[in-house]
């Protein structure tokens, strides 16, 4: 699951766009509204408030000077930027290998190895840690070996040190996707013009082969390095409380929506994930990574034999690691007991009979919370994706630029802008941040980047060519993009919403913010309260393995659907036809 950067609508889609017509102002209009009040209000109430003085209301910077003067929060700053650099650092050597094993060479079984490799993304994090902790915590599976047999314990989990290891556990998968498809469609002339002047092993690569992949590998890094900012779960359930993401929730959560001080935190959690986005955009900015051909892939060579053994050692141990918390939690879900032990005492269904009976709650609000969400990110997203690339309406590509900075604000951002814009506001006596609508709205500005980038590729594809043909078989603008738009790009619109219900069904740190009573907490909450105490750990892992198979089948979906779309769009290149145009 990757994300593009928005850019500016092709020259030839602008030139065959429409002037705008007075619904398209209306439909403009409405998005922008719903933008305004689902993400940019909320964002600018979290800004307006901490650079305000408390009780005065008036401009100060005192604020961030307290905050630049507390140690803790400068020790947290320093631990969330080093904890994300780590984090990408081994995100990297976990992904690099099986990029390089499966674009590189005739490996068998790479299309498996790619596949597996995706796995982590669809477990929660915040599961995922508590999952690692099992197999590598202090009295994990892994260190109770290594001290019986030698001895010693080596500490995977302990501090930033588990925050690290289950991110890049978590996250690398972007690495590993983005790197793949750069490798992939690199000119393979570039490589043999190398070999012809004498380069070849590490040193082909590290001159030509990676440095042309870079961008592919700057997508996946920068994206990983923000996410980490956006993990607030994982933290807490580790007991690491020095780092941005839960201080904010803390001082929130423990001293009220009235101290400026969270505000501070949240305004630098923003700062730092906005400033690697535009880092990484910098570092790309004046290269050249074009190739003549503008594809062909890379050579693939055959392994010795040798090489096989060491290409399948590095493979399998790499998928072992990050497929452990899977196993993990799969086994803890099943278990009686498991407790400074290597593995269960026994095993149970018990957990699960619980998880449907007393809280099957949770599953029941995420399909609600989940579906309305996605059904608002795909009408958002292919009404802003045939704004900015069918219309000549004015501003249309903010519409597409602010839908898609919700990607870089952190979840606790929005959940505290929230809490302070909506709480004043009472609906029947009761204020608005508290009813579940809200959640579904977080859910919803979350996870728009997703559909949005789905239906704007969708649209990309059709040429504008099949719209004026219908219009000029008499098709009226609206019938025109029911009969033949929306038929057309139906394949993109179902993957974005089957990628937003699926993000949205395991969002945690907005939803901890905003959720005030059990009755309305979807399943990420319920997962996070199982999970503070051994005792309901395991009906949580029961409910986590329940969140892992609703991703997964929506993660399947998604591909099966994109499959789809692309085998009838290689048979209308064959026989075009425009749907719907008459009759």
């Amino acid at each position: 699951m990757t994300l593009a950067l928005p850019t500016t609508a092709p020259r030839e889609k602008r030139a065959g766009a429409a002037a705008a017509t007075p619904g398209q102002w209306v439909v403009a209009l409405a998005i922008m509204a719903f933008l305004l009040v689902a993400l940019v209000i909320p964002v600018s109430t979290v800004v307006y408030v901490a650079f305000t003085e408390k009780g005065t209301g008036a401009f100060t910077l005192v604020n961030f000077v307290d905050f630049a003067r507390t140690d803790l929060f400068v020790r947290a700053t320093w631990n969330s930027v080093w904890a994300a650099a780590m984090t990408v650092v081994l995100a990297t050597v976990l992904a690099l290998p099986l990029a390089v094993v499966t674009t590189r060479y005739r490996f068998r079984g790479a299309a498996l190895v790619q596949t597996l490799g995706f796995l982590p993304l669809i477990m929660p994090p915040f599961v995922g840690a508590v999952a690692m902790q099992l197999f590598f915590g202090r009295n994990g599976t892994i260190n109770l070996l290594l001290g019986e047999w030698f001895d010693i314990s080596i500490p995977f989990m302990e501090g930033l040190n588990g925050v690290i290891f289950v991110e890049g556990v978590h996250y690398f998968p972007f690495i590993l996707l983005n790197l793949s498809t750069a490798l992939r469609t690199i000119d393979r002339s570039m490589e043999e013009a190398a070999q012809n002047l004498g380069s070849s092993g590490l040193r082909l690569f590290r001159r030509i082969v990676f440095p042309l992949a870079m961008p592919g590998y700057v997508a996946g890094a920068s994206l990983v390095f923000v996410k980490v900012f956006d993990d607030l779960a994982t933290p807490l359930l580790l007991n690491v409380k020095d780092m941005l993401a839960p201080q904010a929730y803390l001082r929130i959560t423990s001293i009220g929506i009235a101290d400026p001080m969270g505000y501070v935190i949240a305004v630098v959690l923003v700062l730092l994930s906005v400033g690697a986005v535009v880092l990484s955009m910098l570092a790309m900015r004046g290269r050249d990574y074009a190739t003549v051909r503008g594809g062909g892939g890379l050579d693939t060579r055959p392994l010795r034999r040798g090489e096989r053994l060491i290409a399948w050692a590095v493979v399998l141990a790499i998928l072992a690691l990050v497929l452990a918390p899977h196993a993990a939690l799969l086994l803890l879900s099943l278990a009686t007991v498991w407790s400074y032990s290597p593995l269960p005492d026994g095993f149970t269904l018990a957990h699960y009979a619980r998880v449907f009976g007393d809280s099957s709650l949770y599953i029941t609000n995420t399909l609600l919370y989940a579906s309305l969400a996605g059904l608002i990110d795909v009408v958002l997203g292919t009404a802003i994706a045939y704004l900015v690339l069918r219309t000549k309406l004015p501003g249309r590509q903010w519409l597409d630029w602010t839908a898609m900075a919700a990607v870089a604000v952190p979840g606790v951002v929005i959940g505290i802008g929230y809490l302070r814009a909506f709480y004043g506001i009472d609906v029947g006596g009761v204020p608005l941040a508290t009813l579940w609508i809200v959640i579904v709205l977080a859910l919803a500005v979350r996870r728009l980047p997703y559909a949005l980038r789905a239906c704007y590729a969708a649209l990309q594809q059709i040429s504008v060519s099949l719209e004026e043909a219908a219009e000029n078989l008499g098709a009226t603008k609206a019938r025109t993009l029911r009969r033949v738009v929306v038929p057309l790009i139906s394949g993109g619109m179902l993957a974005g919403f089957i990628s937003s219900f699926a993000t949205a069904s395991v969002e945690l740190a907005a939803t901890l913010m905003l959720v005030q009573s059990n009755s309305d907490a979807p399943l990420a909450y319920g997962l996070y309260v199982f999970m503070q105490s051994p005792a309901g750990r395991g009906p949580g892992a029961a409910l986590g393995v329940i969140a892992v198979v609703l991703v997964a089948v929506c993660t399947f979906l998604s591909h099966l659907v994109v499959e789809r779309q692309h085998r009838r769009q290689s048979r209308d290149v064959a026989a075009p036809t425009i749907p719907g145009a008459t009759g």
